[in-house]
């Protein structure tokens, strides 16, 4: 596919993953699970990313940050195949399953119980297992008391933990997450992320499969400490940091190697924009 380097990125640059944050391990890294190579996504006439030179591996829990309109939704849509680049590569693990979860989950017009075994079903499982394994997630996720209420008439909470539900039972490989918890109060906050950790980290999988890779963009500052081992920083759909969690709080290392992420961070914490956003 033809670059349009006028537009986008910078022509003869070349991606160097080589440094990029990705978890510590005594025989290696594990097998990669998506690698961008200089992507850009155009949507109408903007640039929604730009450039972005990215390798993320098995296992790891990535936080997308950055404010509104940075490149977070539009990169999780071309991890999970929504979007195609306008230019540059991306290989994806073809044979990782991929589940992503919206903001506001779409639920079918059918009981909580049809909404996770009509999936399976139409993914060739067999009705008698799809509603054996539904009624196994939806306990899973504390919903057993409502499988048989429609899913239209839960609460925000109890619908993104339907919709974490619909996730678990189809025993991803990758989980995408577009800030799931952002319209939640703080209880079934806490309760989503103690999901998502436990799905992340592989407890209880239906097929005892180890921990997925967990991506999710978040404004919640606190919930990417408490969920991400990897931070990246988009500014104006390029990303702009690439650290473990722990670097990317550490002030003085921000500020001297990412200055602009840095802002961001600080006028999060401190609960105003940076100065140059205002």
């Amino acid at each position: 596919m033809k670059r349009d380097d006028t537009s986008c990125g910078t022509a003869g640059h070349r991606c160097d993953t080589a440094q990029a944050a990705r978890p510590a391990v005594a025989d290696g890294p594990p097998p990669v699970v998506f690698d961008l190579d200089r992507v850009c996504v155009r949507l109408g006439s903007v640039l929604a990313l730009r450039d972005v030179c990215l390798r993320l591996h098995r296992g790891e829990r990535v936080a997308l940050v950055g404010a509104n309109g940075s490149g977070k939704s539009t990169l999780l849509r071309l991890l999970h195949g929504l979007l195609e680049p306008t230019s540059g590569r991306i290989v994806r693990d073809a044979p990782a399953r991929q589940a992503m979860l919206f903001q506001r989950p779409y639920m079918l017009r059918t009981s909580a119980r049809n909404n996770v075994a009509l999936g399976l079903w139409l993914a060739g499982m067999r009705w008698a297992e799809a509603q054996r394994r539904a009624a196994q997630a939806l306990e899973r996720v504390g919903l057993r008391d409502v499988a048989t209420r429609n899913a239209r008439t839960l609460s925000g909470g109890q619908q993104q933990r339907l919709a974490l539900a619909r996730a678990w039972a189809s025993n991803p490989d990758v989980l995408l997450l577009d800030e799931p918890t952002a319209s939640l109060d703080p209880r079934a906050q806490r309760d989503v992320e103690s999901l998502v950790v436990q799905f992340a980290t592989g407890a209880d999988a239906p097929s005892g499969d180890a921990a997925v890779t967990l991506v999710f963009a978040s404004h919640n500052l606190g919930q990417v400490k408490r969920l991400a081992t990897r931070v990246l920083y988009l500014e104006q759909g390029r990303v702009l940091a690439d650290l473990p969690v722990q670097a990317f709080f550490e002030g003085p290392l921000l500020r001297q190697r990412y200055p602009a992420a840095h802002f961001f961070v600080k006028g999060e914490l401190n609960g105003r924009l940076p100065p140059r956003e205002r």
